[in-house]
Protein backbone atom coordinates (compact mmCIF):
# COMPACT_ATOMS: atom_id res chain seq x y z
CA UNK A 1 0.00 0.00 0.00
CA UNK A 2 2.85 2.47 0.58
CA UNK A 3 4.55 1.45 -1.89
CA UNK A 4 1.60 2.32 -4.58
CA UNK A 5 0.93 5.72 -2.62
CA UNK A 6 4.73 6.34 -3.35
CA UNK A 7 4.47 5.27 -7.05
CA UNK A 8 1.42 7.49 -7.03
CA UNK A 9 3.01 10.54 -5.42
CA UNK A 10 6.29 10.34 -7.54
CA UNK A 11 4.18 10.01 -10.91
CA UNK A 12 2.20 13.40 -10.19
CA UNK A 13 5.51 15.05 -9.13
CA UNK A 14 6.85 14.36 -12.39
CA UNK A 15 3.38 15.41 -14.79
CA UNK A 16 3.40 18.35 -12.36
CA UNK A 17 7.05 19.32 -13.42
CA UNK A 18 6.56 18.16 -17.33
CA UNK A 19 3.61 20.27 -17.16
CA UNK A 20 5.24 23.33 -15.81
CA UNK A 21 8.92 23.10 -17.91
CA UNK A 22 5.82 22.47 -20.76
CA UNK A 23 4.37 25.90 -19.97
CA UNK A 24 7.39 27.71 -19.46
CA UNK A 25 9.25 26.75 -22.79
CA UNK A 26 5.70 27.76 -24.51
CA UNK A 27 5.50 31.13 -22.78
CA UNK A 28 9.53 31.81 -23.55
CA UNK A 29 8.59 30.51 -27.04
CA UNK A 30 5.73 33.01 -27.42
CA UNK A 31 7.81 35.52 -25.63
CA UNK A 32 10.72 35.43 -28.03
CA UNK A 33 8.27 36.02 -30.92
CA UNK A 34 6.69 39.06 -29.67
CA UNK A 35 10.07 40.47 -28.89
CA UNK A 36 11.50 39.49 -32.19
CA UNK A 37 7.82 41.22 -33.79
CA UNK A 38 8.99 44.65 -32.11
CA UNK A 39 12.58 44.33 -33.22
CA UNK A 40 10.60 44.21 -36.73
CA UNK A 41 8.39 46.70 -35.54
CA UNK A 42 11.34 49.28 -34.93
CA UNK A 43 12.98 49.00 -38.19
CA UNK A 44 9.81 49.11 -39.88
CA UNK A 45 9.22 52.88 -38.07
CA UNK A 46 12.48 53.46 -39.22
CA UNK A 47 11.75 52.77 -42.72
CA UNK A 48 8.81 54.94 -42.34
CA UNK A 49 10.69 57.75 -40.70
CA UNK A 50 12.76 58.04 -44.08
CA UNK A 51 10.36 57.83 -46.97
CA UNK A 52 8.91 61.34 -46.44
CA UNK A 53 12.36 62.91 -46.62
CA UNK A 54 13.12 60.76 -49.50
CA UNK A 55 9.61 61.78 -51.54
CA UNK A 56 10.31 65.37 -50.57
CA UNK A 57 14.00 65.20 -52.56
CA UNK A 58 12.58 63.69 -55.28
CA UNK A 59 9.59 66.21 -55.50
CA UNK A 60 12.66 68.82 -55.58
CA UNK A 61 13.76 67.12 -58.87
CA UNK A 62 10.32 65.44 -60.48
CA UNK A 63 7.89 67.23 -59.38
CA UNK A 64 5.41 66.02 -62.92
CA UNK A 65 6.07 62.82 -61.17
CA UNK A 66 3.01 63.23 -59.00
CA UNK A 67 1.17 59.87 -59.05
CA UNK A 68 4.23 58.03 -58.00
CA UNK A 69 5.14 60.49 -55.18
CA UNK A 70 1.27 60.16 -54.50
CA UNK A 71 1.28 56.41 -54.23
CA UNK A 72 4.05 56.20 -52.34
CA UNK A 73 2.75 58.66 -49.79
CA UNK A 74 -0.77 56.77 -49.53
CA UNK A 75 1.56 52.96 -49.14
CA UNK A 76 3.44 54.75 -46.24
CA UNK A 77 0.18 56.04 -44.67
CA UNK A 78 -1.43 52.47 -44.88
CA UNK A 79 1.81 50.92 -43.33
CA UNK A 80 1.49 53.23 -40.27
CA UNK A 81 -1.93 52.62 -39.32
CA UNK A 82 -1.99 50.92 -35.94
CA UNK A 83 -3.51 47.55 -34.81
CA UNK A 84 -2.46 45.59 -37.95
CA UNK A 85 -1.16 41.94 -37.09
CA UNK A 86 1.98 40.11 -38.96
CA UNK A 87 0.44 39.07 -42.07
CA UNK A 88 -1.54 42.78 -42.12
CA UNK A 89 1.40 44.97 -42.10
CA UNK A 90 3.06 42.38 -44.59
CA UNK A 91 1.03 43.08 -47.12
CA UNK A 92 1.01 46.73 -46.25
CA UNK A 93 4.55 46.33 -46.22
CA UNK A 94 4.85 44.68 -49.49
CA UNK A 95 2.49 47.79 -51.58
CA UNK A 96 4.81 50.48 -49.53
CA UNK A 97 7.97 48.34 -51.10
CA UNK A 98 6.75 48.44 -54.64
CA UNK A 99 6.06 51.97 -54.32
CA UNK A 100 9.15 52.58 -53.50
CA UNK A 101 10.58 51.07 -56.11
CA UNK A 102 8.84 52.87 -58.44
CA UNK A 103 10.37 56.42 -56.47
CA UNK A 104 13.70 54.88 -57.13
CA UNK A 105 13.36 53.98 -60.62
CA UNK A 106 12.21 57.77 -61.18
CA UNK A 107 16.29 58.44 -60.02
CA UNK A 108 17.11 56.86 -63.04
CA UNK A 109 15.88 59.18 -65.56
CA UNK A 110 17.01 62.24 -63.87
CA UNK A 111 21.23 62.56 -63.02
CA UNK A 112 21.11 65.26 -60.81
CA UNK A 113 18.98 63.73 -58.59
CA UNK A 114 21.18 60.35 -58.44
CA UNK A 115 23.91 63.07 -57.86
CA UNK A 116 22.50 64.55 -54.84
CA UNK A 117 24.27 64.00 -52.07
CA UNK A 118 21.01 63.81 -49.79
CA UNK A 119 19.07 61.85 -52.18
CA UNK A 120 22.29 59.18 -52.26
CA UNK A 121 22.54 59.29 -48.02
CA UNK A 122 18.64 58.55 -48.05
CA UNK A 123 18.88 55.35 -50.23
CA UNK A 124 21.96 54.40 -48.43
CA UNK A 125 20.12 54.56 -45.10
CA UNK A 126 17.10 53.02 -46.44
CA UNK A 127 18.70 49.89 -48.11
CA UNK A 128 20.70 49.77 -44.81
CA UNK A 129 16.95 49.31 -42.59
CA UNK A 130 15.68 47.42 -45.36
CA UNK A 131 18.30 44.75 -44.91
CA UNK A 132 17.48 44.75 -41.13
CA UNK A 133 14.31 44.31 -42.15
CA UNK A 134 15.24 41.13 -43.97
CA UNK A 135 17.46 39.89 -40.87
CA UNK A 136 14.58 40.85 -38.42
CA UNK A 137 11.59 38.76 -40.92
CA UNK A 138 13.95 35.55 -41.11
CA UNK A 139 14.47 35.62 -36.86
CA UNK A 140 10.47 36.57 -36.36
CA UNK A 141 9.95 34.07 -39.13
CA UNK A 142 11.98 31.34 -37.43
CA UNK A 143 11.23 31.57 -33.84
CA UNK A 144 6.99 31.81 -35.30
CA UNK A 145 8.04 28.34 -36.75
CA UNK A 146 9.70 26.63 -32.96
CA UNK A 147 6.06 28.17 -31.03
CA UNK A 148 4.16 27.05 -33.75
CA UNK A 149 5.64 23.69 -34.03
CA UNK A 150 5.51 23.33 -29.87
CA UNK A 151 1.89 24.68 -29.86
CA UNK A 152 1.23 22.08 -32.66
CA UNK A 153 3.15 18.57 -31.73
CA UNK A 154 2.08 16.21 -29.13
CA UNK A 155 2.37 16.25 -25.88
CA UNK A 156 3.29 19.86 -26.09
CA UNK A 157 -0.26 20.74 -27.91
CA UNK A 158 -1.93 19.93 -24.58
CA UNK A 159 0.19 22.06 -22.14
CA UNK A 160 -0.60 24.96 -25.00
CA UNK A 161 -4.56 24.05 -25.24
CA UNK A 162 -4.74 24.16 -21.76
CA UNK A 163 -2.70 27.41 -21.14
CA UNK A 164 -4.50 29.19 -24.82
CA UNK A 165 -1.17 29.21 -26.39
CA UNK A 166 -1.66 29.76 -29.67
CA UNK A 167 -0.40 29.65 -33.22
CA UNK A 168 1.77 33.18 -33.97
CA UNK A 169 1.40 34.56 -37.68
CA UNK A 170 4.61 34.53 -40.45
CA UNK A 171 5.55 37.63 -41.75
CA UNK A 172 6.19 37.15 -45.43
CA UNK A 173 7.14 38.47 -48.48
CA UNK A 174 4.32 38.45 -51.08
CA UNK A 175 6.27 40.70 -53.97
CA UNK A 176 6.06 38.91 -56.86
CA UNK A 177 9.35 40.15 -57.91
CA UNK A 178 11.27 38.63 -54.40
CA UNK A 179 9.06 34.80 -55.24
CA UNK A 180 10.14 35.02 -59.17
CA UNK A 181 12.81 32.99 -60.18
CA UNK A 182 15.70 35.62 -61.84
CA UNK A 183 15.76 35.68 -65.44
CA UNK A 184 19.20 34.63 -67.24
CA UNK A 185 20.29 35.61 -70.71
CA UNK A 186 22.75 35.11 -72.54
CA UNK A 187 22.34 37.07 -75.53
CA UNK A 188 18.88 38.91 -77.00
CA UNK A 189 18.52 36.27 -79.63
CA UNK A 190 16.85 33.22 -78.96
CA UNK A 191 18.41 29.56 -79.61
CA UNK A 192 17.98 28.51 -83.17
CA UNK A 193 17.59 32.05 -84.98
Amino acid sequence: MVIALIVIVVLVVLIGLWVVTSYNGLIKLRNLVQEAWRQIDVELNRRHDLIPNLVETVKGYASHERETLEAVTRARAAAVAPGAGPAEQAAQENVLSQALGRLLAISEAYPDLKANQNFLALQNELSQTEDRIANGRRYYNATVRELNTKVETIPSNIIAGLFNVSRAEYFEADDPAVRAAPTISFGNNPPGS
